[in-house]
Protein backbone atom coordinates (compact mmCIF):
# COMPACT_ATOMS: atom_id res chain seq x y z
CA UNK A 1 0.00 0.00 0.00
CA UNK A 2 2.33 2.45 0.69
CA UNK A 3 4.45 1.76 -2.38
CA UNK A 4 1.63 2.52 -4.57
CA UNK A 5 1.28 5.44 -2.14
CA UNK A 6 4.89 6.54 -3.03
CA UNK A 7 4.36 5.34 -6.87
CA UNK A 8 1.11 7.94 -6.74
CA UNK A 9 2.87 10.99 -5.81
CA UNK A 10 5.94 10.36 -7.93
CA UNK A 11 3.48 10.86 -10.42
CA UNK A 12 2.09 13.59 -9.62
CA UNK A 13 4.96 15.66 -8.39
CA UNK A 14 5.09 16.77 -11.84
CA UNK A 15 1.77 18.52 -11.92
CA UNK A 16 2.14 19.41 -8.34
CA UNK A 17 5.73 21.46 -8.71
CA UNK A 18 3.68 22.99 -12.35
CA UNK A 19 0.56 23.89 -10.26
CA UNK A 20 2.54 25.46 -7.37
CA UNK A 21 4.90 27.43 -9.40
CA UNK A 22 2.62 28.68 -12.04
CA UNK A 23 -0.95 29.16 -9.91
CA UNK A 24 -0.30 28.94 -6.02
CA UNK A 25 3.15 30.80 -5.62
CA UNK A 26 1.69 34.12 -8.23
CA UNK A 27 -1.91 34.13 -6.00
CA UNK A 28 0.76 34.58 -2.57
CA UNK A 29 2.93 36.38 -3.86
CA UNK A 30 0.40 39.01 -5.41
CA UNK A 31 -1.38 38.68 -2.23
CA UNK A 32 2.27 39.85 -0.61
CA UNK A 33 2.79 42.50 -2.85
CA UNK A 34 -0.59 44.35 -2.01
CA UNK A 35 0.82 45.45 1.25
CA UNK A 36 4.24 46.58 -0.75
CA UNK A 37 4.44 50.03 -2.29
CA UNK A 38 7.35 51.07 -4.67
CA UNK A 39 8.99 49.58 -8.29
CA UNK A 40 9.45 46.60 -8.77
CA UNK A 41 13.18 46.31 -7.36
CA UNK A 42 12.85 48.39 -4.49
CA UNK A 43 9.04 47.43 -3.02
CA UNK A 44 8.88 48.30 0.79
CA UNK A 45 6.15 47.12 3.73
CA UNK A 46 3.56 49.75 3.74
CA UNK A 47 0.71 47.89 5.17
CA UNK A 48 -2.91 48.67 3.95
CA UNK A 49 -2.34 51.80 2.28
CA UNK A 50 -2.83 50.58 -1.72
CA UNK A 51 -6.20 49.11 -0.65
CA UNK A 52 -7.12 52.54 0.64
CA UNK A 53 -5.58 54.29 -2.45
CA UNK A 54 -8.19 51.68 -4.18
CA UNK A 55 -11.02 52.18 -2.51
CA UNK A 56 -10.57 56.22 -3.04
CA UNK A 57 -10.11 55.79 -6.60
CA UNK A 58 -13.02 56.76 -8.59
CA UNK A 59 -11.36 55.00 -11.63
CA UNK A 60 -11.33 51.74 -9.90
CA UNK A 61 -14.67 51.52 -8.60
CA UNK A 62 -15.60 52.80 -12.65
CA UNK A 63 -13.83 49.50 -13.52
CA UNK A 64 -15.60 47.34 -10.85
CA UNK A 65 -18.83 49.17 -11.83
CA UNK A 66 -18.32 48.38 -15.83
CA UNK A 67 -16.94 44.88 -15.08
CA UNK A 68 -19.90 43.65 -12.89
CA UNK A 69 -22.50 45.14 -15.33
CA UNK A 70 -20.72 43.41 -17.89
CA UNK A 71 -20.90 39.40 -16.40
CA UNK A 72 -24.61 40.37 -15.41
CA UNK A 73 -25.64 41.22 -19.10
CA UNK A 74 -23.18 39.49 -21.41
CA UNK A 75 -22.68 36.31 -19.66
CA UNK A 76 -26.92 35.28 -19.23
CA UNK A 77 -27.64 37.22 -22.81
CA UNK A 78 -24.94 35.05 -24.41
CA UNK A 79 -25.70 31.89 -22.86
CA UNK A 80 -29.71 32.22 -23.55
CA UNK A 81 -28.31 32.96 -27.44
CA UNK A 82 -25.88 29.71 -27.26
CA UNK A 83 -29.04 27.87 -26.63
CA UNK A 84 -30.51 28.55 -28.87
CA UNK A 85 -28.97 28.57 -31.85
CA UNK A 86 -27.15 25.08 -30.78
CA UNK A 87 -30.53 23.86 -30.73
CA UNK A 88 -31.89 25.00 -34.09
CA UNK A 89 -28.48 23.85 -35.17
CA UNK A 90 -29.46 20.21 -33.09
CA UNK A 91 -32.61 19.74 -34.24
CA UNK A 92 -33.14 21.44 -37.67
CA UNK A 93 -30.05 21.72 -39.65
CA UNK A 94 -28.38 19.44 -41.92
CA UNK A 95 -24.73 18.93 -41.91
CA UNK A 96 -24.21 19.82 -38.28
CA UNK A 97 -20.08 19.61 -38.53
CA UNK A 98 -19.94 22.38 -41.09
CA UNK A 99 -21.87 24.68 -38.92
CA UNK A 100 -20.16 23.89 -35.61
CA UNK A 101 -16.96 24.70 -37.41
CA UNK A 102 -18.33 27.58 -38.84
CA UNK A 103 -19.30 28.92 -34.95
CA UNK A 104 -16.04 27.02 -33.59
CA UNK A 105 -13.82 29.49 -36.35
CA UNK A 106 -14.01 32.48 -33.51
CA UNK A 107 -12.46 30.76 -30.77
CA UNK A 108 -9.47 29.98 -32.35
CA UNK A 109 -8.59 33.02 -34.03
CA UNK A 110 -7.03 35.74 -32.37
CA UNK A 111 -8.96 38.44 -30.08
CA UNK A 112 -7.24 41.56 -31.08
CA UNK A 113 -7.44 40.41 -34.94
CA UNK A 114 -11.35 40.17 -34.70
CA UNK A 115 -12.05 43.34 -32.28
CA UNK A 116 -9.99 45.14 -34.82
CA UNK A 117 -12.14 44.03 -37.75
CA UNK A 118 -15.00 45.12 -35.14
CA UNK A 119 -14.12 47.98 -35.03
CA UNK A 120 -14.40 48.45 -38.54
CA UNK A 121 -17.78 47.60 -38.10
CA UNK A 122 -18.29 49.61 -35.05
CA UNK A 123 -17.64 52.81 -36.67
CA UNK A 124 -19.57 55.87 -36.34
CA UNK A 125 -19.02 57.10 -39.98
CA UNK A 126 -18.34 54.08 -42.06
CA UNK A 127 -18.61 51.02 -40.52
CA UNK A 128 -21.07 48.40 -41.28
CA UNK A 129 -23.21 48.62 -38.10
CA UNK A 130 -24.39 52.53 -38.84
CA UNK A 131 -24.63 51.56 -42.46
CA UNK A 132 -27.19 49.04 -41.73
CA UNK A 133 -29.17 50.87 -39.24
CA UNK A 134 -29.07 54.06 -41.22
CA UNK A 135 -31.00 52.05 -43.66
CA UNK A 136 -33.40 50.55 -41.60
CA UNK A 137 -33.97 54.78 -40.22
CA UNK A 138 -32.89 53.74 -36.91
CA UNK A 139 -30.33 56.00 -35.07
CA UNK A 140 -26.59 55.48 -35.73
CA UNK A 141 -24.61 56.24 -32.65
CA UNK A 142 -20.90 56.32 -32.56
CA UNK A 143 -19.79 53.03 -30.78
CA UNK A 144 -15.94 53.85 -30.48
CA UNK A 145 -15.80 57.59 -29.81
CA UNK A 146 -18.86 58.18 -27.17
CA UNK A 147 -18.16 57.72 -23.50
CA UNK A 148 -21.84 56.75 -23.13
CA UNK A 149 -21.68 53.77 -25.98
CA UNK A 150 -18.36 52.21 -24.45
CA UNK A 151 -19.65 49.69 -22.48
CA UNK A 152 -22.26 48.90 -24.75
CA UNK A 153 -19.99 48.45 -27.37
CA UNK A 154 -17.65 45.86 -25.22
CA UNK A 155 -21.01 44.12 -24.14
CA UNK A 156 -21.83 43.77 -28.08
CA UNK A 157 -18.51 42.26 -28.53
CA UNK A 158 -18.59 39.72 -25.52
CA UNK A 159 -22.05 38.10 -26.47
CA UNK A 160 -20.67 37.40 -29.95
CA UNK A 161 -17.16 36.49 -28.71
CA UNK A 162 -19.07 33.82 -26.43
CA UNK A 163 -21.29 32.04 -28.85
CA UNK A 164 -18.45 29.47 -30.33
CA UNK A 165 -17.10 28.16 -27.26
CA UNK A 166 -20.23 27.67 -25.38
CA UNK A 167 -22.39 26.69 -29.21
CA UNK A 168 -19.79 23.54 -29.65
CA UNK A 169 -20.06 22.48 -25.71
CA UNK A 170 -23.58 22.79 -26.30
CA UNK A 171 -23.73 20.58 -29.51
CA UNK A 172 -21.28 17.86 -27.57
CA UNK A 173 -24.04 18.16 -24.53
CA UNK A 174 -27.22 17.63 -27.11
CA UNK A 175 -25.77 14.68 -28.57
CA UNK A 176 -25.39 12.71 -25.43
CA UNK A 177 -28.83 12.90 -24.61
CA UNK A 178 -30.39 9.50 -25.09
CA UNK A 179 -32.77 9.56 -28.46
CA UNK A 180 -35.18 7.61 -26.63
CA UNK A 181 -36.40 10.15 -24.52
CA UNK A 182 -37.63 12.18 -27.30
CA UNK A 183 -38.70 8.91 -29.05
CA UNK A 184 -41.28 8.23 -26.10
CA UNK A 185 -42.52 12.03 -25.66
CA UNK A 186 -43.64 11.63 -29.64
CA UNK A 187 -45.50 8.35 -28.38
CA UNK A 188 -47.70 10.08 -26.05
CA UNK A 189 -47.60 13.66 -28.34
CA UNK A 190 -45.45 15.90 -26.54
CA UNK A 191 -45.14 19.16 -28.64
CA UNK A 192 -41.52 20.50 -29.53
CA UNK A 193 -41.73 22.97 -27.18
CA UNK A 194 -42.88 20.15 -24.24
CA UNK A 195 -39.65 18.18 -25.03
CA UNK A 196 -37.29 20.96 -25.30
CA UNK A 197 -38.03 22.40 -21.71
CA UNK A 198 -39.12 18.82 -20.24
CA UNK A 199 -36.45 17.02 -22.02
CA UNK A 200 -33.87 19.03 -23.16
CA UNK A 201 -33.29 21.54 -20.81
CA UNK A 202 -33.25 19.42 -17.53
CA UNK A 203 -30.45 17.00 -19.66
CA UNK A 204 -28.17 20.28 -19.95
CA UNK A 205 -28.55 21.71 -16.59
CA UNK A 206 -24.91 20.48 -15.56
CA UNK A 207 -23.71 21.42 -19.10
CA UNK A 208 -24.67 25.10 -18.72
CA UNK A 209 -23.71 25.00 -15.61
CA UNK A 210 -20.48 24.66 -16.16
CA UNK A 211 -20.18 27.31 -19.28
CA UNK A 212 -21.97 29.53 -16.69
CA UNK A 213 -19.19 29.22 -14.13
CA UNK A 214 -16.40 29.97 -17.46
CA UNK A 215 -18.55 32.62 -18.68
CA UNK A 216 -18.45 34.54 -15.51
CA UNK A 217 -14.58 33.62 -14.66
CA UNK A 218 -13.80 34.78 -17.97
CA UNK A 219 -16.29 37.87 -18.08
CA UNK A 220 -14.71 39.71 -14.82
CA UNK A 221 -10.93 38.87 -16.47
CA UNK A 222 -12.38 40.95 -19.58
CA UNK A 223 -9.32 42.80 -20.63
CA UNK A 224 -8.14 41.85 -24.31
CA UNK A 225 -11.41 42.99 -26.04
CA UNK A 226 -11.64 46.06 -24.30
CA UNK A 227 -7.86 46.75 -26.12
CA UNK A 228 -8.40 45.49 -29.23
CA UNK A 229 -11.45 47.78 -29.29
CA UNK A 230 -10.58 50.90 -28.75
CA UNK A 231 -7.03 50.41 -29.90
CA UNK A 232 -5.11 49.79 -26.78
CA UNK A 233 -7.28 52.63 -24.54
CA UNK A 234 -9.98 51.87 -22.58
CA UNK A 235 -12.68 53.83 -24.58
CA UNK A 236 -12.14 57.85 -24.80
CA UNK A 237 -11.43 59.20 -21.04
CA UNK A 238 -11.01 55.63 -19.82
CA UNK A 239 -15.20 55.13 -19.72
CA UNK A 240 -14.78 51.77 -20.99
CA UNK A 241 -12.13 50.54 -18.19
CA UNK A 242 -12.42 47.01 -17.12
CA UNK A 243 -10.87 45.39 -13.34
CA UNK A 244 -8.23 43.88 -15.49
CA UNK A 245 -7.73 47.14 -17.37
CA UNK A 246 -6.97 49.44 -14.65
CA UNK A 247 -4.98 46.43 -13.02
CA UNK A 248 -2.55 46.63 -16.53
CA UNK A 249 -2.20 50.38 -15.97
CA UNK A 250 -1.37 50.48 -12.29
CA UNK A 251 0.98 48.14 -12.95
CA UNK A 252 2.36 48.67 -16.56
CA UNK A 253 1.76 52.28 -17.26
CA UNK A 254 1.70 53.80 -13.95
CA UNK A 255 4.32 51.46 -12.50
CA UNK A 256 2.72 51.43 -9.31
CA UNK A 257 2.39 47.26 -8.57
CA UNK A 258 1.47 47.18 -5.40
CA UNK A 259 -1.46 49.03 -6.15
CA UNK A 260 -1.81 46.61 -8.84
CA UNK A 261 -1.78 43.57 -6.90
CA UNK A 262 -4.31 44.97 -4.19
CA UNK A 263 -7.13 45.59 -7.00
CA UNK A 264 -5.84 42.03 -7.79
CA UNK A 265 -6.80 40.51 -5.06
CA UNK A 266 -10.12 42.48 -4.85
CA UNK A 267 -10.85 40.95 -7.93
CA UNK A 268 -9.75 38.03 -6.66
CA UNK A 269 -12.41 37.92 -4.13
CA UNK A 270 -15.42 39.21 -6.55
CA UNK A 271 -14.78 36.24 -8.72
CA UNK A 272 -14.77 33.56 -5.99
CA UNK A 273 -17.68 35.00 -4.42
CA UNK A 274 -19.47 35.18 -7.68
CA UNK A 275 -18.61 31.46 -8.53
CA UNK A 276 -19.91 30.51 -5.11
CA UNK A 277 -22.90 31.84 -5.37
CA UNK A 278 -23.21 30.99 -9.31
CA UNK A 279 -22.86 27.33 -8.46
CA UNK A 280 -25.22 27.42 -5.68
CA UNK A 281 -27.99 28.75 -7.86
CA UNK A 282 -27.12 26.11 -9.99
CA UNK A 283 -27.01 23.51 -7.47
CA UNK A 284 -30.85 24.32 -6.01
CA UNK A 285 -32.02 24.57 -9.97
CA UNK A 286 -30.68 20.95 -10.41
CA UNK A 287 -32.24 19.50 -7.44
CA UNK A 288 -36.07 20.76 -8.95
Amino acid sequence: MKTNQKKAWLFLAPTIIFVTLFSIYPILRAFGMSFQSGSLIDLRWTGFSNYQYIFKDPEFWLAIKNTVLYAIISVPVGLAISIMLAWIIFDKVKHKSFFETTFFMPYVTSTIAIGIVFRYIFNGDYGMLNFVLRCLHLPAPDWIDDPAMSLTTIIIFGIWSSLAFNIVILMGALRNIDPNFYTIADMFGASGRDKFWRITMPELVPTIAFLLTMNVIGAFKIYTSVYALFNGQAGVGNSGTTAVFYIYNKFQIVGTPGVAMAATVILFLIILFATFLQRKMMKKIGEY
